[in-house]
């Protein structure tokens, strides 16, 4: 049975006792809604962990957008079913007054890595789930954290954080997990209309596209634009990025590279759905 706690100095002692009895702790953060691709995550999690943890926290300093915030899907009690047939250990669903206590005035903003793409579009995006996230790591006393490579650059902000502040936590990435149909799974895919999840998969399709044109020597520019257009055509909605990036350094790549992504963020009607891949 999977043990709900909402008090961080509770979870603490239950977390301490684990670790005197030589147990690795694993925490798989989200903010809840859980699909497949969460589940998939503390299936890793169980796989190289004693005792894992998943955190629910719908985190308001990472919204800058308050009607999205308002939006988001909230389905505590379905959640903690699958948690519970999972095999999940500890659900951690603090209120906004535990994670941000009155007086709390500390904010990790970590430069470089957050200035493109998500970091253009969503201002203040970044220091709100880096805050959180170190907030959390603090919270659980994990030794690891899982996370899905479908928000890549998130992934590799909360990288650059542990590297920078020495957290004592080990970081794991794990891949995107689609539908049949190649869609990416999100919370947000449950607020597309029938008509919109049919389309929705056609980005990942026209991602794939530009992939292959890269690795056939296709200048960049030229695969970007032509992926543009088609997905204006088939019906998507403003693109607010395609680039082909560094995986790491997410700097810009004008030519082929083996550690090339392609990542992009675009709205399909009230949703904004993002997506990247390895080339």
């Amino acid at each position: 049975m999977t043990l709900v706690i909402r008090n961080s100095t509770e979870l603490q002692e239950k977390v301490a006792a684990w670790k005197r009895s030589g147990m690795l702790v694993g925490v798989v953060p989200t903010m809840g809604a859980l699909h497949d691709g969460h589940l998939s995550l503390v299936k890793t999690a169980r796989a190289q962990s004693d005792r894992v943890i998943v955190t629910i926290f719908v985190n308001p300093m990472q919204f800058n957008n308050t009607d999205d915030l308002a939006k988001y899907p909230r389905h505590e009690e379905r959640d903690l079913t699958l948690l519970e047939a999972a095999g999940v250990d500890v659900l951690f669903a603090p209120d906004v007054t535990e994670v941000y206590p009155d007086g709390f005035a500390t904010t990790v903003s970590v430069s470089g890595v957050t200035a493109p793409m998500e970091g253009e579009h969503r201002p203040g995006h970044f220091d709100g789930m880096a805050t959180v996230v170190a907030k959390l790591f603090g919270m659980t006393q994990a030794g690891s954290a899982f996370f899905g490579e479908k928000d890549w650059q998130q992934l590799q902000v909360v990288k650059r954080m542990v590297r920078d502040l020495n957290l004592p936590i080990t970081v794991v990435g794990c891949p995107t997990i689609r539908e049949e149909d190649g869609l990416a799974m999100s919370s947000r895919n449950v607020r597309l209309s029938a008509e919109e999840r049919a389309l929705a998969p056609e980005l990942h399709r026209i991602l794939q596209e530009v992939a292959a044109k890269l690795r056939a020597g296709q200048a960049v520019e030229s695969a970007l634009a032509e992926a543009r257009a088609e997905l204006a055509a088939k019906g998507f909605g403003a693109v607010d990025y395609l680039d082909f990036r560094s995986g790491e350094s997410l700097a810009p790549l004008e030519a082929f590279a083996e550690n090339g992504r392609l990542l992009v963020a675009l709205s399909l009607g009230q949703v904004r759905m993002i997506d990247n891949i390895a080339v």
